[in-house]
């Protein structure tokens, strides 16, 4: 399996409800370091696995979405913990929405999957991985 991996970051606040958060679940922010790995069984016929231009372009785009944003105000969050691991998946989602439509070439078609990897800290991460 051959995989490429572009990075980003993005800022958000938040909040969580439930003891297991502790002071977690006051208001507060997070920046996490966002790693996108794209990978396919073969090489597309230009010998690569996706436009890395294109992914890191189109992972932008999926956090601009989030970007200095109060996930606590976003409509489609309401009620939900944003965890790590659940923005991880909002994430990977956005970026198989994005394949689906094109917007990372026509060879993106034949990718395997995606794993979307938040880096909380230099000691923590979570992440989610998805076939296409």
């Amino acid at each position: 399996m051959f995989t490429i991996t572009v990075r980003d970051h993005v800022m958000i606040a938040h909040s969580f409800q439930g003891e297991v958060f502790g002071p977690a679940q006051r208001l507060h922010g997070a920046t996490y370091v966002v790693d996108a790995s794209f990978r396919r069984a073969d090489l597309d016929a230009d010998g690569i696995v996706v436009d890395i231009g294109l992914a890191t372009q189109e992972l932008g785009a999926v956090l601009a979405d989030l970007n200095y944003r109060n996930l606590d105000d976003e409509p489609a969050f309401a009620g939900v913990n944003t965890s790590t691991e659940f923005l991880a998946k909002v994430i990977a989602d956005r970026l198989v929405e994005k394949v689906r439509a094109g917007a990372l070439g026509a060879g993106a078609r034949d990718l395997a999957g995606i794993t979307v990897v938040l880096h909380e800290s230099h000691i923590a991460s979570a992440s989610y991985e998805r076939s296409l």
